[in-house]
């Protein structure tokens, strides 16, 4: 995979915003918010990043966003 491949910074922020950011530094992946603890498919991809957000609170990051 080339470009960047971990967020760290983005916990806390926004997840809309977080995806957008991570699609503005790696053009080569698609940015998935989802609520934290939702099932999420077993095929995995190299070219996708499963963005969390909390259920409590309305759609901040609360993980590292990993790759899926």
């Amino acid at each position: 995979m080339h470009g960047k491949t971990s967020w760290p910074e983005l916990v806390g922020t926004n997840g809309e915003y977080a995806a957008s950011v991570i699609e503005s530094q790696n053009s080569r992946v698609k940015a998935v918010v989802i609520l934290d603890g939702s099932p999420v498919t077993a095929d995995f991809r190299c070219d996708r990043f499963w963005v969390r957000v909390d259920k409590e609170v309305e759609g901040i990051v609360v993980k590292t966003p990993t790759v899926g």
